[in-house]
C-alpha cells in the first residue's frame, strides 16, 4: 500500500506546542493550510533536537556568501506565534523519525516525519543476523517553509521545550511542584 503523505507547502501555520501540565505534557508539531490541520505527536527530545537543527541549517545557509535565500538572523516580529495549538489535537501518529532539508527550487526548509513502525520479533530470533529489511510507512507529514516562518518556529519550539518544570539548581533534574528527592540533597 503506498505511503499516505500529508504534505503542506507554505502552510498557514507550523508551530510546536503541548497539552497536559508541566511534568505530563504530550508535544505536538501541528501544521494548517486553510481549514486542514495536520498534527503528529512528538517527544520533547525530538522537539527539541529539531529546533536545533534548524537553527543551524540556517545559520550555515545566512553564512553562504551575499546570504542568496535572505535568511534572517532572528525571529521576524510578524511572524511571532505565541497562540497555543488548534484544538481538538488529532493526533494522526507518533514521530520516530526525523529529516531536515533544503529546497533549493524554492529556497524553502523541508522537514520530514515518519512514523513509529514496530515489528514483532519472537523471543528466539537472533537479532545479530536479523535481515535489514525496508518497511514503508503507512503515512508521513512533509513540511515546506519559508526561511522566516522556519525560524519562527524554530525560537518557538525551543521556549516551548523550555517551560516545563523548573530544573533543580544541585542535579539538574527537573523538579515537581509537589517536592523533589535530590540525590545531590546536600547541594554537592
Amino acid at each position: 500500500m503506498p505511503t499516505l503523505v500529508h504534505e503542506l507547502d507554505w502552510p498557514d501555520r507550523v508551530v510546536v506546542g503541548t497539552v497536559g501540565a508541566p511534568g505530563q505534557r504530550t508535544f505536538y508539531l501541528q501544521a494548517r493550510s486553510g481549514r486542514r490541520i495536520v498534527s503528529v505527536g512528538l517527544e520533547k527530545q525530538q522537539s527539541a533536537a529539531l529546533a536545533e537543527k534548524i537553527d543551524e541549517l540556517l545559520d550555515q545557509l545566512m553564512a553562504t556568501e551575499g546570504n542568496p535565500f535572505s535568511v534572517p538572523a532572528t525571529t521576524p516580529i510578524e511572524l511571532v506565534d505565541n497562540d497555543p495549538l488548534e484544538q481538538p489535537v488529532d493526533e494522526q501518529f507518533r514521530v520516530g523519525g526525523i529529516s531536515l532539508g533544503w529546497d533549493y527550487a524554492t529556497s524553502q526548509l523541508v522537514i520530514e516525519a515518519f512514523p513509529i513502525i514496530e515489528i514483532e520479533v519472537d523471543a528466539d530470533t537472533d537479532l545479530e543476523n536479523l535481515e535489514v529489511i525496508e518497511i514503508e510507512p503507512a503515512e508521513k507529514l512533509l513540511l515546506k517553509i519559508p526561511v522566516g516562518t522556519a525560524r519562527a518556529f524554530a525560537k518557538r519550539t525551543l521556549e516551548v521545550v523550555g517551560a516545563g518544570r523548573p530544573l533543580c539548581p544541585f542535579c539538574a533534574e527537573p523538579m515537581d511542584a509537589e517536592g523533589h528527592n535530590c540525590i545531590l540533597s546536600d547541594g554537592y
